[in-house]
């Protein structure tokens, strides 16, 4: 290493989220606060409650699965989403994918029960 090169602190150098959707949750949620939609007081409660609640993973594995139930909730009480609503657009994310040709960008559009 040279003289002009720096070594990150021990840990920097691991992988934060195990898989894209994690970090895209993350950021969203992020986003979501800087956008005045919550406090982080709010989302630390929500997210709380989440891993707190019965069947949680004790090792912490179903983090980002509660990160996201903990978001949907937040939605859902401040009106912005209900949990129907956002299953149905992850449900045409999800359609859209498969209707999606590999190497094509996903597009909502290319849900195949789009309205056009």
């Amino acid at each position: 290493m040279s003289r002009h090169e720096a070594k990150l602190p021990a840990g920097f150098d691991e992988q934060v989220f195990a898989e894209p959707w994690q970090a895209e949750a993350f950021a969203l949620t992020v986003a979501l606060r800087d956008k005045g939609l919550f406090s982080w007081s709010e989302w630390a409660e929500a997210l709380s409650a989440e891993v707190k609640k019965p069947g949680a993973a004790s090792d912490g594995l179903d983090y980002y699965e509660r990160w996201l139930a903990a978001l949907e909730t937040l939605l859902s009480r401040k009106g912005i989403a209900g949990k129907g609503e956002v299953d149905e657009l992850a449900a045409a994310w999800e359609r859209a994918a498969h209707a999606t040709p590999h190497g094509k960008p996903i597009l909502l559009e290319n849900d195949p029960r789009a309205r056009r």
